[in-house]
């Protein structure tokens, strides 16, 4: 008996075969005969493509379509770009087209791409190598036809905006032979006639009158160019393997002109606008500086040495001045102070007791205030307050009371 968990479900099985054949089948292009051609008013196209053994279902969504540069229908050799999917819900697989091609322009679309995605491999566009555009250049070389529209466009543009040298070499920009033409040409710019600026390229026309400018060799000489290359090829929204490698891409021939050179006008206007904020800053300038000059001359007005000395000379007349008047006060003060203390000792003195009728001892010039300090017989001095008298001790009485 089979186990269950050997049993899958329709779904389990066709989310398996799904996931198997969409994870293992790149993005691949296929050709066939168109069938059962239906367009859903979504903007959604369904249909098959065929040959004489198989068919494969195909769905052509709007987001993709809506680029499609010509009208398909049943009968048409095409050739579809996308990828093997499978539609769950009826278990069928299909192919999700993002581009669609007439058999004839699909090879060369897909030697373009095979190329492109070989060169883009090898770093060929990386914006690493692209070399700048000079802003001011002086002679530029134009590759294209000398009787096409693109070498007028280019004069009449540059004429207008920036007037500068420009040297024309004539090449095939169309055919087998133009490859080799403008290679020629491009080597001739580096080796022989150097220039500021090379613009290569021609005007608008069908998806083969573009092709020579998907060529190998032509991309590898743009990319070895030492001069800065503008690609001009076609219209906006055409893109050539040329446009990829060069060092700038222009839309067309004319803009490519643009591109190259700078308005004369803007740049006029640009240049007297940074005339006139010259002006102003200079002005703003010296303005500043005139106010700077006079702080640092009012600076070395208060620094100046006879300033200085000047301010020393004044500060030690008014300390000299403060300190008289300091003295004067000291002076004073004392002076006072002192006729007090001798107002006071003169009420003391004992010459003043003398006018009152006082007297004083002295025995040797020294004073004598007990009469424990002589004896009888010895000799004294005693002052009165008109003179003195010698006198000798005859005798000594000790007073009871005083």
């Amino acid at each position: 008996m089979v186990k269950k968990e050997n049993i899958f479900t329709v779904s389990e099985v066709t989310k398996h075969i799904k996931n198997v054949i969409e994870s293992n089948i790149p993005n691949l292009f296929v050709e066939g005969e168109i069938s059962n051609f239906t367009k859903h008013r979504s903007g959604h196209i369904y249909f098959s493509i065929k040959d004489s053994k198989s068919t494969l279902k195909c769905v052509f969504f709007k987001s993709y379509n809506t680029y499609l540069q010509f009208l398909p229908k049943v009968g048409d050799q095409v050739i579809c770009l996308g990828k093997i999917t499978v539609f769950e819900k009826s278990g069928n697989y299909q192919l999700n087209v993002t581009r669609m091609y007439p058999t004839g322009i699909g090879e060369l679309q897909i030697k373009y791409e095979e190329l492109k995605r070989k060169l883009e491999e090898e770093g060929l566009f990386d914006e690493i190598h692209k070399k700048p555009i000079p802003q001011f250049p002086e002679t530029i070389g134009v590759v294209t036809s000398e009787t096409g529209a693109a070498i007028q466009d280019i004069r009449n543009v540059i004429s207008r905006r920036y007037p500068c040298k420009i040297y024309l070499y004539p090449a095939t920009v169309q055919g087998d032979k133009a490859p080799e033409e403008i290679i020629e040409a491009i080597r001739f710019f580096n080796i022989h006639k150097p220039v500021d600026i090379l613009i290569v390229g021609r005007g608008g026309g069908s998806q083969e009158d573009l092709f020579c400018f998907n060529d190998e060799q032509l991309a590898r000489v743009i990319f070895e160019s030492e001069i800065p290359v503008i690609s001009a090829v076609g219209h906006e929204i055409d893109f050539t393997i040329a446009d990829f490698v060069a060092d700038l891409r222009a839309p067309t021939p004319s803009a490519a002109a643009e591109l190259a050179v700078p308005d004369s006008s803007e740049l006029l206007k640009y240049i007297q606008a940074l005339e006139n904020k010259i002006r102003l800053n200079t002005i703003n300038y010296i303005s500043n500086q005139k106010l700077n000059l006079q702080q640092l001359d009012q600076s070395l007005q208060y620094y100046h040495p006879q300033n200085i000395i000047q301010n020393f000379q004044q500060r030690i007349d008014e300390a000299s001045l403060r300190m008289n008047h300091s003295l004067q006060s000291y002076l004073i003060s004392h002076r006072n102070k002192l006729l007090v203390l001798s107002n006071q000792l003169k009420e003391l003195s004992p010459y003043d007791a003398l006018k009152r009728g006082y007297s004083i001892s002295r025995q040797k010039k020294k004073i004598l205030n007990s009469i424990k300090k002589i004896n009888t017989g010895e000799n004294l001095e005693i002052l009165l307050s008109d003179g003195s008298l010698d006198c000798k001790v005859e005798s000594i009485k000790e007073n009871e009371t005083f």
